[in-house]
């Protein structure tokens, strides 16, 4: 597999802690997650196992000494489940899921302001494309 792959919820909470951690053993990553989770070893570790065959953690070592690195940083992570999103539920129509989510979500004023400030962005940099 490759760091294309889709990943579970239940994986992506292990890679926030993994992220956040820099690297880690499994002893340090099941003790944070522990936190917040009911989650046993025997999960964590298989959870472990998953991500390093789908190659978005390495192992490095072996036995209780072994220390887990994220092989994808977090925002392109986060980029490439997003587009993946995008797809799935919009056909790849990014208008559509905005309007949804500006339509849904209860934007205040301020961040209403630094949308249209995105947006108008978006449109001068479209325009100037346009205009070569």
């Amino acid at each position: 597999m490759t760091a294309d792959s889709s990943i579970s919820d239940a994986e992506w909470h292990v890679m926030e802690v993994v992220w956040s951690l820099g690297e880690a053993t499994a002893a340090a990553i099941i003790e944070e997650l522990a936190r917040s989770t009911t989650w046993n070893h025997r999960t964590i570790r298989t959870l472990l196992r998953r991500l390093v065959e789908k190659e978005i953690l390495r192992k490095e070592g072996q036995g209780a000494g072994s220390v887990y690195k994220a092989l994808v940083p977090r925002n392109a992570r986060v980029k490439s489940e997003g587009k993946s999103f995008l797809e799935r539920m919009f056909q790849g129509d990014a208008a559509s899921l905005m309007l949804h989510f500006a339509k849904e979500a209860k934007l205040g004023p301020e961040k209403l302001a630094r949308l249209r400030e995105l947006l108008d962005d978006e449109s001068d940099e479209a325009n100037a494309g346009g205009n070569s």
